[in-house]
């Protein structure tokens, strides 16, 4: 990473709180095809988020700490404040003297944008401005967020027309949290209602509605150079599982989640 920061365009999509048995389970099934296209072996990497909700997984995967391998560590990160006694920093980190990954890129020559989805990125009050806040620019509209049935189009188009305005020779770090996957979701899946509210069916379903617009958004963060991705969760959620509903709390389907990592080629094009 330290050789390829100042490079490559980065993009950065977090799926928020996508299960990592659902995104496996597509996966295998074939019906996530423009994502696995992508996915190392055609597979999700299994990891263990930093968090259990949006906002504190999301404060520590901006200063660093992406969702952690599941097997014994230390295991070596792609970016770290430097700081004495840190085990998982390698010879190939991208190293930042800054608080936070952002700023450090900022320093670099990146400019940075957020394309937000939650509420945590609405800048409607002082909290939901915190995160984004931490970003050169940042965008979000009711249309980017959880109720809206079309949210990732949405964010798409805006991603397309942040990368077609930016002058070729700046850098881009370009951040968008997915909001599709969070409740409320039922509206993804055919046939469901209101009434009968969320499910892991449904949560499948948002995904799908993810993939399909996928291949969009990698076109364009690819279209100026070759661009590095990560794609991953921020949390899972709980659909009932040994009685548990929703996330922030310490439940396997809350911190398990799905992670890769791979090259975008300049001029891919969408699917």
């Amino acid at each position: 990473m330290s050789e390829i920061v100042g490079s490559h365009d980065l993009l950065l999509v977090t799926l928020d709180t996508l299960r990592y048995d659902v995104a496996a389970e597509l996966a295998a099934a074939g019906r996530i095809p423009h994502l696995a296209r992508h996915l190392p072996g055609g597979v999700w990497e299994k990891r263990h988020a930093p968090g259990s909700f949006t906002y504190a997984s999301h404060q520590a995967i901006f200063a660093g700490f992406l969702p952690t391998p599941v097997g014994p560590g230390p295991h070596p990160r792609l970016f770290a404040a430097r700081f004495a006694g840190s085990e998982s920093t390698a010879s190939g980190t991208f190293v930042f003297d800054t608080p936070d990954l952002l700023s450090g890129l900022a320093e670099v020559g990146y400019h940075t944008v957020c394309i937000g989805g939650v509420g945590f990125f609405n800048r409607q009050g002082p909290l939901g401005s915190v995160l984004p806040g931490m970003f050169q620019e940042s965008h979000w509209e009711p249309e980017f967020g959880v109720a809206s049935p079309t949210s990732f189009e949405a964010q798409v188009a805006r991603a397309e027309q942040i990368v077609a305005e930016l002058p070729a020779e700046q850098r881009l770090f370009l951040f968008v949290n997915v909001a599709a996957l969070h409740q409320p979701n039922w509206f993804h899946r055919p046939g469901a209602t209101r009434e009968a509210g969320d499910s892991r069916a449904t949560h499948a379903a948002a995904l799908e509605y993810v993939d399909a617009h996928i291949g969009q958004l990698l076109a364009a963060a690819s279209s100026r150079r070759r661009c590095f991705a990560i794609v991953c969760s921020d949390h899972g959620t709980a659909y009932g599982d040994d009685g548990y509903t929703g996330h922030r709390l310490g439940h396997e389907s809350v911190w398990t989640v799905p992670y890769a990592h791979f090259f975008l080629e300049p001029g891919v094009t969408a699917p």
